[in-house]
C-alpha cells in the first residue's frame, strides 16, 4: 500500500511539475518602465493599452483612483488584456513633491504608494494649505532642497510613502534626487505642451484620447468596448 502511494505521489509531482501547469503571471503585480521614465502595471503586450495622465493634486484624480482601484486590477489588468501606464503631468510644486515620493521606492511600490497618495489626499492638501499660509516667507528664502524636505513631513506625504515601506533615508534622498526631478518635469512638459492633453485625469486607449472620462464611470465602458 506504501508503495502504491509513493508512486501516486510521485506521478502528481510529475503533473505538477510540466511546462502547462506553471504558475500564471498575476500582472497585477507586473510593473515595467517605459523609456521615458513611466511605471506601466500589467501586460506589456496587452492587448489594450491605457495611458493615464494624472496629477496628485487633482480632485478628480483621487475620486478616479479611489473608485478604479479594485474593478480596473480585477476586471481589465488581471487578465493580461490590458496595461495601464501613468504619465505625471505635474500642476504646482505639492504635486512635484508627491511625485518624487511616490516613485522613490521604484517600479515594485509606485502604484500602491500612489494609490495611497490619492486615498489621502483630503488629509494632506489641508495641511499643505494651512502649512504654505503660516510658513510662505520662511519657506521662499530657504535652500529648494531643505524647503521641499520640510514641506513634504509638515503635510505628511513623506509618513505615506514611508508607511509603504520605503525608508526615510531613501525619500530624502530621491526628494533632492536631480535626475528624477529633471525625468518628471520633462514628463509634464510633454504632457502639457507637446500631447496637449485638456487636463487631468486625461486617458488614451491605443493611443486615442477618451473624450469626457473624468472619471471611473465614465472610462469604463471605453474600456470594456476596447476589450472585445
Amino acid at each position: 500500500m506504501a508503495g502504491r502511494w509513493a508512486r501516486w505521489m510521485v506521478l502528481a509531482l510529475g503533473v505538477a511539475l510540466l511546462p502547462g501547469a506553471a504558475p500564471k503571471t498575476d500582472w497585477t503585480r507586473h510593473v515595467t518602465v517605459t523609456a521615458t521614465g513611466a511605471y506601466v502595471l500589467g501586460n506589456p503586450a496587452a492587448k489594450v493599452k491605457l495611458v493615464e495622465y494624472a496629477s496628485y493634486t487633482c480632485p478628480h484624480c483621487a475620486h478616479y483612483a479611489n473608485d478604479s482601484k479594485a474593478p480596473i486590477r480585477r476586471d481589465f489588468i488581471a487578465d493580461g488584456s490590458t496595461s495601464v501606464e501613468l504619465r505625471h503631468a505635474v500642476r504646482d510644486r505639492l504635486d512635484f513633491i508627491a511625485t518624487l515620493l511616490a516613485r522613490c521606492g521604484g517600479p515594485a511600490r509606485f502604484f500602491a504608494t500612489s494609490d495611497a497618495i490619492f486615498a489621502a489626499q483630503e488629509s494632506w492638501m489641508d495641511k499643505a494649505i494651512a502649512f504654505e499660509r503660516a510658513n510662505a516667507e520662511r519657506l521662499s528664502k530657504m535652500p529648494r532642497d531643505d524647503a521641499v524636505r520640510e514641506e513634504a513631513r509638515a503635510t505628511g506625504l513623506f509618513a505615506i510613502a514611508e508607511a509603504e515601506g520605503v525608508p526615510a533615508k531613501k525619500l530624502d534622498a530621491c526628494l533632492a534626487d536631480a535626475e528624477q526631478q529633471k525625468l518628471i518635469g520633462a514628463m509634464a512638459d510633454r504632457a502639457w505642451n507637446e500631447e496637449h492633453i485638456p487636463g487631468t485625469p486625461s486617458f488614451t486607449i491605443n493611443g486615442t484620447q477618451v473624450p469626457n472620462a473624468a472619471s471611473w464611470a465614465m472610462l469604463e465602458p471605453a474600456l470594456r468596448a476596447a476589450k472585445k
